[in-house]
């Protein structure tokens, strides 16, 4: 390629001869040509790596790595090595983005001068090929414009969604980002995620969803509860780095924040056996938050404080007993709102009649 790569998209791939066609289909169609599509195939066992070479062969754009199965994370530090591009992004295979996404960004990236740019995504359905609804990521307050995540720490707390986002390749090298190795492992994301804002200081988020997120692949790894205690390992690796750059205290109650909401999260969806098995680890991880300092009130933002109160970070195993009655109460609470704004709305209508 004799022309300067202005974004080198990362797709890995593990057995998804059913969705890389309509991926690949939205990557190498971009409106943005200055690009290098690297596919890192990841032992495929079915014809996953036999459907990226025949694009390969049609356009010099698509570059591929076949390795071994070692997982998510060695998947994209190779990816990451071996891209060229001025920003890097990242489509997962079995998604698929808009076809001037990446043009878009990266116009943005510039104008802007900024690390990162991000934006929301579809939440899409492949069976009935429709997307249903926007995920929505930031306040409105913080859209179009440049933001430094250390002074406004909401987007820590969000679902990580690192491919819905452009990153300068420079950025990332200079701060040493990457993603943990851990063979077989999910969550990955969520270490990386963390050490984007924890590094960046000119960030800037879009409205606009470009990519459709899908939502019913069975095979996806966050769907998998056996692999819960990675995320804890995902969060040990945060700590290193923020050790490493000198950035434990500034961030570490804020780790932790973004920690017991992951963890909040997977006490609700576990099976009772496995949730009171991870009620162990919650409430360990508390009591050493409380010897780092991490839960002092001048430490914590709003977020950190009711999470903090949350029984189920104080008490986890009483939390997973009473979980029933928790869930009951929210879909109570659920219909009395809708009944409430049912009501409104008649007497609203009433009122103009």
């Amino acid at each position: 390629m004799s022309y300067m790569i202005k974004v080198s998209i990362l797709v890995p791939m593990y057995n998804v001869e059913k969705f890389l066609e309509e991926c690949l289909d939205s990557l190498v169609n971009q409106t943005l040509k200055e690009i290098e599509i690297i596919c890192i195939n990841d032992g495929s066992k079915d014809n996953t790596l036999k459907i990226a070479k025949e694009y390969a062969k049609k356009d010099k754009r698509v570059v591929i790595i076949d390795k071994a199965n070692s997982g998510y994370g060695d998947s994209m530090n190779r990816g990451l090595k071996k891209a060229k591009g001025e920003y890097v992004g990242i489509v997962e295979s079995d998604d698929f983005i808009d076809l001037d996404a990446f043009e878009k960004l990266y116009d943005i990236a510039k104008k802007e001068n900024v690390e990162v740019v991000k934006s929301n995504f579809y939440e899409y359905f492949g069976a009935t090929k429709t997307d249903e609804g926007v995920s929505k990521l930031f306040p409105t307050r913080e859209i179009g414009k440049v933001i430094d995540p250390a002074k406004n720490r909401l987007i820590f707390y969000q679902p990580p969604c690192i491919w819905a986002a452009i990153y300068k390749r420079g950025f990332l090298e200079e701060n040493n980002i990457n993603f943990l190795p851990t063979p077989g492992a999910s969550y990955q994301d969520t270490g990386f995620n963390f050490k984007v804002w924890a590094s960046a200081h000119r960030v800037y988020f879009v409205k606009r969803a470009f990519l459709h997120y899908r939502q019913d692949n069975s095979n996806s790894s966050v769907k998998d509860s056996n692999k819960i205690h990675c995320v804890q390992e995902e969060y040990e690796e945060i700590e290193r780095y923020l050790k490493e750059k000198g950035l434990i205290d500034e961030f570490g109650s804020t780790m932790f924040t973004a920690k017991t909401g992951g963890y909040i999260w997977n006490l609700h969806r576990l099976k009772f056996k496995a949730a009171l098995e991870f009620a162990d680890t919650v409430e360990k991880e508390y009591k050493r938050a409380e010897k780092m300092g991490w839960l002092e009130p001048k430490k914590l933002d709003r977020i950190g404080k009711h999470n903090v109160r949350y029984m189920a970070i104080k008490h986890p195993k009483t939390y997973v007993v009473l979980r029933p009655l928790h869930t009951a109460k929210t879909k109570a609470y659920s219909v009395a709102r809708k009944v409430k704004h049912s009501i409104l709305g008649k007497n609203n209508a009433k009122t103009k009649n």
